[in-house]
């Protein structure tokens, strides 16, 4: 029997933006995995698939999601995660995995597939794109990501504030990522670099508790882990430019 893995892109929160081929994909699935903390506590993934799919169908894989200090801790954690849904392929065949936004952005599944190639030979391994947090925060916010030949940058902070400085220097859109921890520091990389007016931020897109503010509204306060910002192309006030 050949053992399917699926890495589905299950969008930034609201269960409508998850597409028709990932919810397809996860009903095909003989198991959905969601990844959780080892706080326990359900994650945005797993609060999207339970929209589609049966509870019993979903099994919570411990991963160290929030562990980014003690590498061997990390390491150890992702073995047993892989080992985990490498018993599950074996057993039940085709696995889906859960991911927020997309599977092939800055995402958990990445680093999952890699393992379980080494654990599962001939493994087949899949994935289904997902609407990602800058265009559900483009989206809500009217601003534009990219107009003619802008280039687009994806920067995220957790790489450091003198990454972010670096591209907003530069010309084109810069969108950052996980930046609520340094909320302080990216406030500051704005200012310096004359790219405040336009940015917005937001997080928690499509849930009660959404928050969408300019970027003139940081005060350098801590935001949520998973925040997003976007710093608009300096336009010259044609068309387009914002909604």
């Amino acid at each position: 029997m050949t053992s399917k893995l699926v890495g589905v892109g299950v969008g930034p929160g609201d269960p409508e933006l998850v597409t028709v081929k990932g919810v397809n994909a996860l009903r095909a699935a003989d198991v959905v995995v969601v990844p959780v903390m080892d706080s326990g506590e359900r994650g945005r993934a797993e609060a999207t698939v339970l929209h589609y799919v049966p509870e019993d169908k979903v099994v919570r894989v411990v991963f160290a999601l929030n562990e980014r200090s003690d590498r061997q801790r990390r390491e150890a954690a992702w073995d047993a995660a892989g080992e985990r849904v490498a018993a599950l392929l074996r057993e039940r065949g085709s696995v889906a995995f859960a991911t927020i936004g997309d599977p092939n952005v800055y995402s958990t599944f990445t680093y999952l597939a890699q393992t379980i190639a080494e654990l599962v030979p001939g493994v087949e391994v899949e994935t289904v794109p997902g609407i990602t947090a800058m265009q559900d925060l483009a989206a809500r916010s009217g601003a534009v990501l990219t107009e003619g030949t802008e280039p687009l940058t994806l920067v995220p902070v957790t790489a450091g504030a003198a990454v972010l400085k670096d591209a907003l220097a530069g010309p084109g859109t810069v969108v950052a990522y996980k930046f609520g921890r340094l909320a302080h520091e990216v406030a500051a990389a704005l200012r310096e670099t004359g790219r405040t007016e336009d940015a917005v931020w937001g997080s928690a897109l499509g849930l009660p508790e959404e928050s969408i503010q300019g970027a003139g509204e940081l005060d350098g306060s801590p935001l949520p882990y998973l925040s997003t910002l976007i710093a608009p192309a300096r336009r010259d006030g044609g068309r387009g430019g914002k909604l």
